[in-house]
């Protein structure tokens, strides 16, 4: 007869092995996903001349096309199925969020928890639909308007177009959501990075042609290097820094005996706005040269002043640049962070910051933490994306060295460890609670 404890031993080794598998399952589902991903980026639009289109985005490569084609990993230099990428549900998704600040019904579903968020969720679907639809046909006018890259234009071209594309981005937003379920990590973050990363060899091989090629100075490149594993460090350092607030809960009784209070903190991390004011501050900057660009230079002589003076470099970029990154850390992080309502999820539970009234003096305190550690939050984003970028225009760096792109991959790799630990950590306390059980069985 097996006894009890031998029983418990056997299913101890079991429920290892088994959480030892499902991890690995997971990870071979999230890099099956990703090569899904990398193969859709390879497969052309249909219509489309693709010397065309090449000699079109080289003259382009220095505008937003370089830049989102920095996020579609390739996807739009070879005007492939995914050259929307995930990009419309990213700008859904922020649309979402700032419209759950102004609208009460977006705002009490999102108190609902999971089913308000499944909701919002689909609201969220429906809008990247309609973003893509729109994207999508603008890319089919202008690739109909830009020399001979169609070859049949017209209607079906629009059409087959706009189906294409749109598919394409509900693919990859299936695709995020499939890995984000059953793989490791974020999908959708894991789908960007991927693009980034794949796309690095070609941009180090191209940088190094043009150092064989004397455009580019040995010394230069070296610098560029170092800078590259400099920053890298630096965006480590500071994504993992936090202001930690002290949490008091008091004391309590339970039958004849009492318990001492408790405490804990609240962590506010000192970048609460991820990479969302490069990617917007950028895009906002880069559309005026763009549109320029496609006009060939025609337009208003104010515009096309305005266009030169957005050049990379200038010093009017920079400005703005720089304005528009921490206009949108603020932004962004009184959208992802609410201290009135966290404030009342600490009184609910009898926590309280010692020194501080609960309630609506502790909300204030919050703010006032919060508004602090985001000047310095946004200062680190500056100096992160102003360095690289100056290299990218005076030294023709290509875009992956850029400080948004290192901030991507960064920040998404920081994060996908850390659930792979946590489902480890996870695991292993189980596993601690389980023999503690088999020893009080054995006793």
């Amino acid at each position: 007869m097996v006894s009890a404890a031998e029983q418990l031993a056997a299913n101890l080794n079991f429920s290892a092995l088994a959480k030892a598998e499902e991890l690995k399952k997971r990870i071979w589902f999230t890099l099956g996903a990703l090569l899904v991903y990398r193969f859709g980026t390879y497969i052309p639009l249909p219509g489309i001349d693709p010397t065309a289109w090449d000699q079109i985005f080289k003259s382009q490569a220095g505008g937003i096309l370089g830049m989102f084609n920095m996020f579609a990993g390739g996807g739009i230099h070879r005007m492939a199925i995914f050259a929307l990428n995930i990009m419309p549900y990213i700008s859904a998704s922020i649309i979402i969020q700032l419209m759950t600040t102004v609208s009460p019904t977006l705002e009490q579903l999102k108190k609902e928890g999971e089913a308000g968020r499944k909701v919002i969720n689909q609201y969220t679907r429906y809008l990247t639909v309609l973003l893509a639809l729109f994207q999508a046909y603008g890319i089919s006018i202008g690739l109909e308007g830009a020399g001979n890259v169609v070859t049949e234009p017209g209607w079906f071209f629009r059409i087959a177009t706009v189906i294409t594309l749109t598919g394409g981005t509900m693919v990859l937003m299936w695709l995020g959501e499939q890995i984000t379920a059953r793989g490791i990590g974020n999908g959708i973050s894991l789908i960007i990075m991927a693009g980034i990363v794949a796309e690095l060899p070609s941009a180090i091989a191209g940088m190094l042609e043009l150092g064989r090629q004397g455009a580019l100075s040995t010394g230069l490149i070296l610098i560029v290097i170092i800078m590259a594993f400099a920053v890298t460090a630096f965006i480590v350092f500071m994504e993992r820094a936090q202001r930690r607030l002290l949490i008091q809960y008091p004391k309590r009784q339970v039958g004849n005996r009492m318990f001492e209070g408790q405490s804990s903190h609240l962590p506010l991390k000192l970048n609460t706005s991820g990479v969302i004011p490069p990617i917007f501050a950028s895009s906002l900057l880069l559309l005026p040269t763009t549109v320029a660009n496609f006009n060939a230079g025609a337009g208003p002589e104010w515009f096309v002043t305005l266009t030169t003076q957005l050049s990379h470099g200038r010093p009017l970029f920079l400005i703005l640049y720089i304005s528009l990154i921490v206009f949108f850390a603020f932004f962004y992080t009184a959208i992802v962070f609410n201290p009135t309502e966290t404030a009342e999820n600490l009184k609910k539970h009898g926590g309280f910051i010692p020194g501080i009234r609960p309630g609506e003096r502790t909300a204030e305190y919050i703010d006032y933490v919060l508004t602090r550690i985001t000047v310095v939050g946004a200062a680190y984003l500056a100096v992160v994306c102003l360095i690289p970028e100056i290299l990218i225009s005076y030294a023709a760096v290509p875009f992956y060295f850029g400080g948004t792109s290192l901030l991507i991959v960064v920040s998404v790799t920081m994060d996908t460890v850390a659930q792979v630990q946590g489902y480890l950590l996870a695991h292993q306390y189980e596993g601690l609670i389980k023999r503690s059980k088999l020893r009080g069985r054995r006793r």
